[in-house]
């Protein structure tokens, strides 16, 4: 029998803020979003370069009185529309220092946010969006991807139903090795903005990649990083943002980790990786391999689970994000449409506040304070290991 087909009425309408030709991200989203048939890009400001706009919007087939020069004009023009016709999600993929002054006021002006990571350039600032947000029947959304995984959301499940046991050791690492030249230096553009502290904030690479490693650490675990002692550095001469980190860190339920986020790692590509153990056994998952949990019973032999629709021995959570039979993979683009489905899913349903199943606006704080935790963390002096032997 075939499905129905879905009224174009009933797709959730998407604009876009940033994401024009040469960007990386926007694309990804614009590809994820479409994966499920369930929204459609109605308008967009793509760029602050007027050529660069235009050619995205003609691509993208953007009626042209929906093409907008800033996202100020896009949020007047679109709250002026009538209500079937404006758009309902404002997907936000620019630098960080727009994430939250464009968050707050489109919020204000009656929309659904979708923000990429990390949700701000300072936690007093994202604490402002999370109580406004609070006060508002409008939701908000956090890109972290990676917790669109269906093995991410089975490795919380086989935590929480105590497989591993009692947690006593996290180790989560995220190895790049993209930034390993001065990029900036010839403004390539993903560069040039990640490590200007008046685009990027504070911190570079753990804003960027550190902060999608606390959140994988917290999520899986179902515990909160409490306590931390950290090292930011930057390798590159003239780099004015960190670009290497580590910290050890202590979890509210009493296990102890370690947490390494680095773009230097000559060779590497986007090696993000975690390990839980417990006083019963461990488990490893990692993106790059990202349908399979290795999980390791303590004295007995190892096995692998596997992701695919309706294969055996995986919960509700992770099977629910399957598209496919196992042995046909699903990857990045998957797991970010995971969000984007569940998105569309909540506004329908009239949720406010934080989509079910997508991070939200705690998720943002979080990353915030862990942001400015680590940044802080890393003054702390040295220790000298006396030189003998």
């Amino acid at each position: 029998m075939n499905q129905p087909v879905r009224p174009r009425s009933q797709k959730i309408r998407l604009g876009m803020l940033g994401g024009g030709e040469g960007a990386f991200i926007g694309a990804v989203h614009r590809h994820a979003a479409a994966l499920d048939g369930q929204t459609e890009l109605v308008c967009g400001a793509f760029s602050r370069d007027a050529g660069n706009n235009q050619r995205t919007g003609t691509a993208l087939d953007i009626a042209p009185q929906r093409l907008y020069d800033s996202w100020q004009q896009m949020l007047d023009a679109e709250a002026a529309l009538p209500e079937h016709e404006r758009m309902q999600l404002l997907v936000i993929v620019t630098p960080n220092q727009l994430h939250v002054p464009v968050s707050r006021a489109a919020i204000a002006a009656g929309f659904h946010v979708f923000c990429e990571k990390p949700a701000g350039v300072t936690l007093s600032e994202t604490a402002l969006l999370a109580a406004e947000l609070a006060q508002s029947d409008r939701l908000y959304g956090l890109a972290h991807t990676y917790l669109g995984y269906p093995m991410v959301w089975q490795a919380k499940q086989l935590v929480a139903d105590g497989v591993l046991g009692t947690l006593r050791k996290i180790y989560v690492e995220y190895p790049q090795g993209w930034l390993t030249d001065n990029l900036e230096a010839s403004a390539q553009k993903q560069a040039s903005w990640r490590t200007d502290p008046a685009q990027a904030g504070n911190s570079g690479c753990m804003a960027d990649i550190g902060t999608h490693a606390f959140g994988l650490a917290e999520f899986i675990s179902g515990q909160r990083i409490n306590q931390l002692c950290a090292e930011l550095a930057s390798h590159v001469p003239g780099r004015r943002l960190d670009d290497d980190g580590a910290a050890l860190f202590k979890t509210s339920g009493g296990a102890s980790g370690v947490l390494i986020a680095s773009q230097i790692c000559a060779g590497e590509e986007n090696a993000l990786k975690i390990r839980l153990y417990g006083d019963k056994g461990g488990l490893e998952w990692q993106q790059m391999e990202p349908n399979s949990i290795i999980v390791r019973p303590h004295g007995a032999p190892f096995y692998v689970l596997r992701a695919g629709a309706g294969q055996a021995g995986l919960g509700a959570e992770a099977l629910k994000r399957c598209r496919l039979p196992a042995g046909h993979p699903e990857g990045y683009l998957e797991a970010m449409a995971n969000l984007y489905r569940d998105f569309a899913n909540a506004i329908r349903a009239g949720e406010r506040g934080t989509p079910s199943g997508v991070p939200g606006i705690s998720a943002g704080l979080r990353g915030m304070a862990f942001i400015d935790t680590v940044s802080t963390a890393s003054s702390e002096k040295w220790q000298a290991v006396p030189d003998v032997g």
